[in-house]
């Protein structure tokens, strides 16, 4: 990513290095007055879209820190990236603290707005596997959003970073899994599988970096089922902002799409599956509880459709 350089004849303040006065004129509510509660609306999600690119930034260097083989320093990132998420579902507690009757004295101003436009948000979805043409359709051509979606769509993901490590560590690697389209979904395969089971059978670091790929996969789903029912308490069964279904159908929908991401065609999916696979047949003893505590939340999506 390209970012502008500082002008030199301007002296290095506090201030100037992080463009204060431009940061805290970004803050434009809508409503007449403004309504108390807007700018509290604002700030969150201005601070989610700041999280976001920098779980972006931290992704990447993960990937290329696995191109490089530095397994410690990829486990490294991924921990500054769960924390990360772990701030992020802590925002939204200051975000409940906002009553519906707060939030409804200014929603009419957000008219077609929606948290679903976030392009970021989609990058996120796009390299963790989890992408879809139409999403990116969504977005005006030749602006910013629709060519950083259009990168992420046609780039390898974290998965394919993952798969290509572990085949120059001298793992079996299916050449069909690294051959594979990168704008496509992510296939399931039984011989990486059995490939992931040796690893969490015989190689304590490879095997911990598979469960900080798991716990990135439960990050997200804590994040996103937190953010849904955020939601749902707030405007109940109303329509959401921009029109969308109402939140009450949120929870099965939306979780289970993150399950999906994040499980079934992510990174994650074949690492939980070498995980049940040694659950059933009995784990290395020298694991103890320590391999498989980090199974969770895996099935929140259907936990969570259940009611």
């Amino acid at each position: 990513m390209h970012y502008p350089t500082p002008m030199s004849d301007r002296a290095v303040t506090y201030g100037a290095y992080l463009a204060v006065d431009e940061l805290l004129a970004l803050q434009r509510p809508r409503s007449e007055g403004p309504e108390h509660d807007e700018l509290l609306f604002i700030v969150i999600h201005q601070v989610y879209e700041l999280w976001f690119k920098e779980i972006l930034h931290e992704i990447d260097e993960v990937m290329r820190r696995l191109e490089a083989g530095e397994a410690h320093r990829a486990q490294h990132t991924m921990k500054r990236v769960l924390t990360i998420l772990k701030v992020m579902v802590a925002q939204l507690d200051i975000l409940e603290t906002m009553t519906p009757l707060e939030f409804l004295s200014f929603r009419t101003r957000l008219e077609a707005a929606s948290g679903f436009q976030s392009d970021q948000f989609r990058q996120l979805e796009f390299v963790l596997g989890h992408k879809s043409p139409g999403a990116v359709a969504r977005f005006a051509e030749g602006s910013r959003a629709r060519a950083a979606l259009e990168a992420r769509h046609a780039a390898p993901t974290l998965w394919d970073a993952f798969v290509h490590y572990l085949a120059r560590e001298g793992y079996d690697v299916p050449p069909a899994v690294l051959a594979r389209e990168v704008t496509a979904g992510i296939a399931p395969s039984d011989a990486l599988q059995e490939t992931l089971v040796r690893v969490y059978r015989s190689d304590p670091k490879n095997a911990e970096l598979c469960e900080r790929l798991v716990d990135l996969d439960e990050g997200l789903q804590e994040w996103r089922y937190r953010h849904v029912k955020m939601v749902q308490r707030t405007i109940g069964t109303r329509a959401g902002a921009g029109a969308r279904a109402a939140p009450a159908t949120w929870p099965r929908r939306s979780c289970s799409r993150c399950f999906r991401t994040c499980g079934r065609s992510g990174r994650a999916s074949e690492a939980r599956r070498a995980r049940r696979a040694i659950a059933s047949h009995g784990g290395h003893e020298d694991w103890g509880n320590g391999a498989l505590s980090a199974l969770r939340i895996e099935d929140w999506g259907i936990v969570d459709s259940r009611g």
